[in-house]
């Protein structure tokens, strides 16, 4: 969840270059009070989780879902 003063920043290519990790938008809602994004991070597991760390820092509420790659 994107806090409405972030909604307009691209974090998303931010993350993409910051951190070692591919990004893969499911699904995502965005209005000028707020963006839900569901997101998959692909990349070793130390790089997630100091990409979600970063995006924490930032005031981006994250939900993970599953730590692993869920293939179907």
């Amino acid at each position: 969840m994107f806090p409405a003063k972030l909604i307009t920043r691209p974090l998303l290519w931010e993350l993409g270059k910051k951190f070692e990790v591919v990004t893969n938008v499911r699904q995502c809602s965005v209005t000028d009070e707020i963006g839900l994004v569901s997101l998959s991070l692909e990349g070793e597991r130390e790089e997630i989780k100091n990409a979600i760390s970063w995006l924490e820092k930032l005031g981006v509420k994250v939900e993970p879902v599953e730590i692993n790659t869920i293939e179907g």
